[in-house]
């Protein structure tokens, strides 16, 4: 075989040739799903998918790139539909794809400076300019990381080096270890508690109460019962919000509470945390600025592409402690603040996008005000679901929504037992999402199976919101 024949696939006139291609049909892709001319998903069983895509590649390569990615288009969910409301996913801005896609082709890794310089200078200011909307001290620091549960867990092993008493990184873990977090917690908390070894009871549950918060009766019971227990507390995670309805855990009492007993507070801010952009509604996270650390995911209410979560420590100096491994055929000298242009010493990813570039760039070239609006109108329709919810009389709210999450449940009118309630719902989801008009997801509140939305598309309108509610209603009159 002959080279000459497979460099074409590195040449710049064939990328060139390529892209404009790729982009004609992506910006089609968009006119489509703006227009409503497709539907927000069309369902197909996996079984039907492996079948119709076999692994029959061929040995020499066919221009296929355009009509597979057509397929490939066709087949998956239309967050860019304005009838998408269901996973806590963003709507991606196009041109944010744009830098995503120039990231792909630089592959600057990141783990060490010279493998991503311009890329760990953009991600500093980035971490620096999300601080300081956080209100944290100018001591503070952090770094970006592929997604929420990632932020969390690095930031749980740093509280774990800050309160267990000893260098757990070097000498291994002594007491049985618990953080407190709500009942509510999105599941990744209890995961990153088990992959440090400390149990299903690592995680210790506090019962929120009937707006789904932790609050501080509950926080000490919690705390009392995970002592007598055995364990060694030594963090609460504060929800802000929570996955299932969007409550927000208050902080403020919250970090008294852990100021008074000595205990780290994080707070996973993975999805609520961009409220802090706008001036409306960032006192939802009152006391915001008293936590030691913070995740923030960016590729939920801010239009990144996902995965681009921030991580923020009170006290940069603790983003150290996470990962105290030595390397030194990666980094020049000792893990220390003075490598901080190191990026792999503070992150379980040795490999890392450029992600801080996407961030800065759509920070300069849009401004800080248009997210702003952005946040606002995502909680503007928010308002007006509410509204229409709570104006019927065949449908009730869970509880009043705080974030861009709404939970929600049709009333079907007949006396009904709580299983035969919950299969009312599930089918009415099922019917809304075949039809392809609509997307929405579901979740479990206690035994009460409820229907969720999280209004991510700030190019629904209030007709997409009503169109959501007669489509509901239909299906429960065809049930």
């Amino acid at each position: 075989m002959n080279w000459k024949q497979y460099e074409s696939a590195y040449a710049p006139e064939e990328f060139r040739s390529l892209g404009h291609r790729v982009i004609d049909k992506l910006a089609d892709y968009l006119k489509a799903a703006e227009s409503r001319d497709m539907s927000v998903l069309s369902p197909v069983s996996p079984e039907q998918l492996l079948r119709d895509w076999q692994p029959d590649f061929p040995a020499q390569g066919k221009d296929l790139l355009p009509d597979l990615l057509q397929s490939v288009l066709d087949h998956s969910t239309h967050l860019h539909h304005p009838g998408y409301v269901g996973h806590q996913i963003a709507v991606p801005m196009p041109a944010a794809t744009l830098l995503e896609m120039v990231n792909a082709l630089l592959s600057n890794g990141m783990a060490v400076y010279e493998m991503g310089q311009i890329q760990t200078i953009l991600e500093h200011r980035v971490v620096e300019y999300l601080a300081k909307v956080a209100g944290f001290e100018s001591s503070s620091g952090g770094i970006l990381t592929h997604g929420g549960t990632i932020g969390n867990l690095t930031a749980l092993l740093a509280a774990r080096q800050a309160g267990s008493g000893h260098d757990v990184w070097t000498e291994g873990q002594r007491e049985p270890l618990s953080v407190l977090v709500s009942d509510q917690a999105h599941y990744c908390i209890a995961r990153s508690a088990q992959l440090m070894g400390w149990g299903d009871q690592g995680a210790w549950r506090v019962k929120s109460n009937s707006r789904y918060r932790m609050d501080r009766q509950n926080l000490e019971k919690a705390l009392v019962a995970a002592r007598e227990a055995g364990r060694q507390v030594i963090a609460v995670v504060a929800s802000c919000c929570s996955t299932a309805t969007g409550s927000f855990d208050p902080l403020e009492e919250t970090a008294d509470f852990c100021q008074e007993h000595g205990l780290w507070l994080h707070v996973d801010g993975a999805h609520g945390a961009s409220l802090l952009l706008s001036p409306r509604h960032r006192d939802k996270l009152k006391g915001i600025e008293r936590a030691d650390s913070l995740v923030w995911d960016l590729h939920k209410m801010m239009g990144l592409p996902a995965m681009n979560t921030v991580l923020l420590f009170q006290d940069g100096r603790r983003s150290y402690e996470a990962f105290a491994q030595e390397a030194g055929y990666l980094f020049a000298s000792d893990t220390s603040e003075e490598q901080w242009f190191n990026l792999g010493t503070r992150t379980l990813e040795c490999t890392k996008r450029g992600m801080g570039m996407t961030a800065y760039i759509m920070l300069q070239t849009l401004g800080t005000e248009w997210f702003e609006l952005h946040v606002d109108r995502l909680m503007e329709l928010t308002g007006m679901l509410e509204g229409m919810l709570q104006a019927a009389d065949d449908f009730e709210l869970a509880c009043k929504p705080e974030a861009n999450i709404v939970c929600f449940r049709h009333l079907p009118g007949a006396e009904m037992s709580v299983e035969e309630m919950n299969a009312h719902q599930a089918k009415l989801r099922r019917k809304v999402v075949d039809s392809g008009e609509y997307f929405l997801v579901q979740t479990r509140l206690g035994d009460e199976l409820w229907l969720r939305t999280t209004l991510m598309n700030p190019l629904t309108e209030e007709e997409d919101l009503r169109g959501l509610l007669a489509a509901l209603r239909g299906s429960a009159g065809s049930a």
